[in-house]
């Protein structure tokens, strides 16, 4: 019978989905369906805008949107999260899939099965090592190199290469051959996005004790102005003041509340450029035909037809490169990171191990059908989490409404402008640049502004080498500070010396240096003790480097004794059997003894300290 629980608790534990699924509740329905469509209606132009960032046809957007979302509702462990293209993610493809659907496909798929093993062997701990200011640096740059690599649609420009540099230079190298149509209607759709997320900040908030006409009218003018995104952002606190979530006001607000500020502009940019198509004439560049129908599913190809032969898989392989651990890498950092934050948010537990697993299966199972890489979305979870979602559930409608758009709807985007997508894009992105993170780095620690300006400054080269020089930068800054810990040296009777942190065998030589200098230069000449108070492990190299301490030492005539040893290191000191060791319980008593000689170290030592 314990066997049977313990399976039963496993299972609970690798399909989170039958943890809630037996307390599934008619009231819980209609808050996942009301999440799910309000969702689903945001993650469309979203997905066709984030394509075109990935350099990819707009229907592998679509793709990319639904699977997911299937995936996350049987074996994540966050009610709010929600999986699919986001803006860094398709920056990455755009730089190792070389705008390449089937380069794209296969990256996916091995992303997937890097993440899946990750998940298996609980490497999750990898994700540490990636510093605060090199992920900073590095959206600070993305948002940057994504806003810039859209200027080109909003001027209608035709062949503008995506390097950066070459970008800026080609831009503004013909920025005479600007369309005006598409300048006019992108700038316009900017302004009315810009201006419409100022007015957040000037629109009074609704009164509790107004009509519920009064309160609907109100939060469709804010949502317009605040987006959907932003309502999951600290301060807005519109929905806690409607009806409760489950009566038929709430349903209603929420549904309204899908008009938001991207979708309001797209609809009405659509509705410009179909006009001037009955018209006529078209001044605008449209997003044009998108293949209607569901993608085949079937397995990934592993190699590439090219006009000068096939290129097979190992090659495919070595073009990728280190986008092989950046992509697995920065989708898993993205949804662990909003996983805990709106669990934290929102009082329950995730199991970042679980949800390791929960996105590479997505992964893997996303690329059979033609996805390209995802990770979770911080603004569709947002409004997730805000439209009142229960359980996972809700992500079932979201791709259910997804494969909707590509089976029906797809005739309809062929009149969505591109200077419109483009300014949803900007929009979206340019909040991503955290120009207050190099003032409170200058403030709080400058040596932090290394790896930040690194990752920063390099990620305008190539993305990869900005995140990689950024990790190598900040791992040389903390094995620095392992290799060099503060030394604090007391003189007395005897020569204090205490490290501000523990000790690893690359602070030996450092340790050892100090000691001697400060031991041999006192006037006379003294022993030292070693207060171990902060130092909570140690390895054989530094048991070698102790003894070889003392032996220096005691050329001198000097000794050298320990105190404040916990146990782990007193353990270890023990078992190496070192000739002379002598250690006491605290300071006090080894300033109290004094030190001891050479050829005494037993007689002074308090009873029962050697064991």
């Amino acid at each position: 019978m314990p066997a049977a629980g313990a399976r039963c608790a496993g299972l609970r534990r690798r399909l989170p989905v039958l943890r809630w699924l037996p307390r599934y509740s008619l009231a819980w329905l209609q808050l996942d369906l009301m999440a799910g469509l309000t969702v689903g209606l945001t993650v469309v132009p979203q997905a066709l805008a984030y394509a075109e960032v990935a350099g990819l046809p707009l229907q592998y957007g679509l793709y990319s949107s639904f699977m997911g979302c299937f995936v996350y509702c049987f074996l994540g462990t966050a009610k709010d999260v929600t999986l699919g293209p986001t803006a860094i993610m398709s920056l990455l493809v755009s730089s190792y899939a070389f705008h390449e659907p089937v380069y794209a496909i296969l990256l996916t798929f091995l992303s997937g099965c890097i993440q899946l093993a990750m998940g298996l062997l609980h490497l999750g701990f990898l994700l540490d090592f990636i510093s605060c200011p090199v992920i900073k640096g590095f959206t600070s740059a993305a948002s940057i190199t994504i806003s810039f690599n859209q200027v080109k649609n909003i001027l209608g420009l035709q062949g503008i290469p995506r390097q950066f540099f070459l970008q800026v230079y080609e831009t503004l190298r013909r920025i005479g051959e600007t369309r005006a149509g598409d300048a006019v209607l992108g700038l316009a759709c900017l302004a009315v996005l810009a201006g419409l997320r100022a007015m957040k900040s000037r629109l009074p908030r609704a009164a509790c004790m107004e009509p519920l006409a009064a309160r609907l009218s109100y939060l469709i003018v804010w949502t317009s102005a605040t987006g959907l995104e932003d309502l999951g952002s600290p301060g807005t606190h519109l929905l806690p003041s409607l009806p409760p979530p489950w009566a038929p006001g709430r349903f209603i607000t929420v549904a309204l509340s899908t008009t938001a500020r991207n979708a309001l502009v797209v609809l009405f940019a659509g509705l410009v450029a179909y006009s001037f198509q009955v018209m006529g004439s078209q001044p605008l560049t449209l997003t044009g035909s998108i293949p209607q129908g569901l993608p085949a599913f079937r397995l990934p190809r592993f190699s590439m037809a090219a006009p000068n032969g096939t290129i097979p898989f190992r090659s495919m392989v070595e073009d990728m490169g280190v986008g092989l651990a950046v992509v697995p890498l920065m989708g898993l950092l993205e949804t662990v990171a909003i996983a805990k934050a709106f669990a934290s948010q929102n009082d329950y537990r995730i199991d970042p191990n679980q949800e390791l697993l929960a996105l590479g299966f997505a992964n893997v199972l996303g690329s059979f059908v033609s996805s390209y890489p995802i990770t979770g979305s911080f603004g569709r979870t947002a409004v997730n989490a805000q439209s009142g979602v229960c359980t996972p559930a809700g992500g079932l409608v979201t791709g259910a409404l997804v494969l909707l758009s590509l089976a029906y709807l797809t005739s309809l985007f062929y009149y969505i402008p591109k200077a419109a997508l483009a300014a949803v894009i900007i929009s979206a992105v340019v909040p991503m640049f955290d120009a207050g993170i190099f003032r409170t780095l200058w403030r709080v620690k400058r040596l932090d502004l290394v790896p930040l300006c690194v990752t920063f400054l390099l990620c305008f080269w190539e993305v990869q080498y900005g995140i990689v020089a950024g990790v190598l930068v900040s791992g040389i800054l903390l094995l620095y500070s392992i290799a060099r810990p503060p030394i604090k040296v007391s003189e007395g009777d005897v020569l204090l010396v205490q490290l501000g942190s523990s000790l690893h065998f690359p602070a030996m030589e450092c340790l050892r240096d100090a000691v001697c200098s400060r031991a041999l230069a006192a006037s006379p000449p003294r022993s030292v003790v070693l207060d171990c108070c902060h130092i909570s492990s140690i390895d054989y190299t530094v048991v070698v480097g102790l003894a070889e301490l003392r032996q220096e030492l005691r050329k001198h005539g000097l000794s050298l004794a320990f105190c404040s040893l916990q146990d782990p290191v007193l353990k270890v000191l023990l078992s190496a059997d070192l000739e002379g060791f002598q250690h006491f319980p605290s300071r006090e008593e080894a300033e109290r003894c004094g030190g001891v000689e050479p050829g005494d170290e037993s007689s002074l030592l308090p009873t029962g300290l050697i064991q």
